[in-house]
């Protein structure tokens, strides 16, 4: 009797411990699913992300400098650029003397500016007064040359008033400035003939910019020497207003 207790007891305890070592099993086994579905979850999370900064690192920078060309910032600066302060300041300067009282005006009234080049520059020999074959001679013995303009183009619109400056040469403007008027139309626009020499006055070259012009509204000019200070400067343009 003892004997058949004992063997039970045996058989119960074999069926106890497999039941066990089942259970753990099926838990190992759950805990390595679950294991290793979160690890392919990170996975999918990290190679998404990875896609993410995959995409944002090789964005096209051209639609990168769109979006902030066409922002706020850029609108601003758009703006400032196209606008105008409503005059401008004209100037031809073959040495450097009218550019000086050109950019005294400017800074004076806060204009804007427009430099007239020759499409040809002039050397000291074209500028040689003292030379009868100098181009510049030649030019202003001459009223009908117009010689070419390098200078971009420039739009007059938004301008009410413009100061326009040369040399005097040979008593007269340069025979550049008479291309330029009348490649324009100056309707609307106050005009206000400005030059230099170092004794001649402004003579008829205001005058005959203004019969060559056409349009506009021509005031009389002044005469500078060089080296005007901005208060003599001042001065007159005061005594426009």
């Amino acid at each position: 009797m003892k004997r058949r207790i004992s063997i039970l007891a045996f058989i119960l305890l074999a069926f106890g411990l497999t039941a066990c070592g089942k259970n753990d099993g099926q838990a190992t086994t759950g805990a390595a699913v679950t294991v290793q579905t979160e690890s392919s979850q990170e996975k999918k999370t990290e190679n998404n992300s990875g896609k993410e900064k995959d995409q944002t690192g090789t964005a096209d920078p051209a639609s990168i400098t769109t979006e902030a060309v066409t922002g706020e910032e850029l609108s601003e600066k758009t703006d400032n650029t196209e606008k105008k302060s409503g005059t401008l300041v004209v100037y031809f300067s073959a040495t450097g003397t009218t550019r000086d009282i050109a950019d005294k005006i400017a800074g004076i009234t806060g204009a804007d500016v427009y430099e007239i080049k020759a499409a040809q520059a002039y050397s000291d020999a074209d500028l040689n007064w003292n030379d009868s074959d100098s181009r510049s001679t030649k030019e202003q013995n001459d009223p009908s040359v117009r010689p070419e303009i390098g200078s971009e183009t420039i739009s007059l619109e938004g301008y009410t008033k413009i100061y326009i400056g040369y040399p005097i040469w040979w008593g007269e403007e340069p025979r550049i400035m008479d291309t330029f008027v009348e490649s324009y139309k100056f309707d609307g626009i106050t005009m206000i003939p400005f030059c230099t020499s170092s004794s001649s006055g402004i003579g008829r070259s205001g005058q005959n910019l203004a019969d060559n012009a056409g349009s506009g509204n021509w005031l009389d000019g002044e005469r500078f020497g060089a080296g005007a200070s901005e208060d003599e400067i001042r001065s007159w343009i005061d005594g426009l207003q």
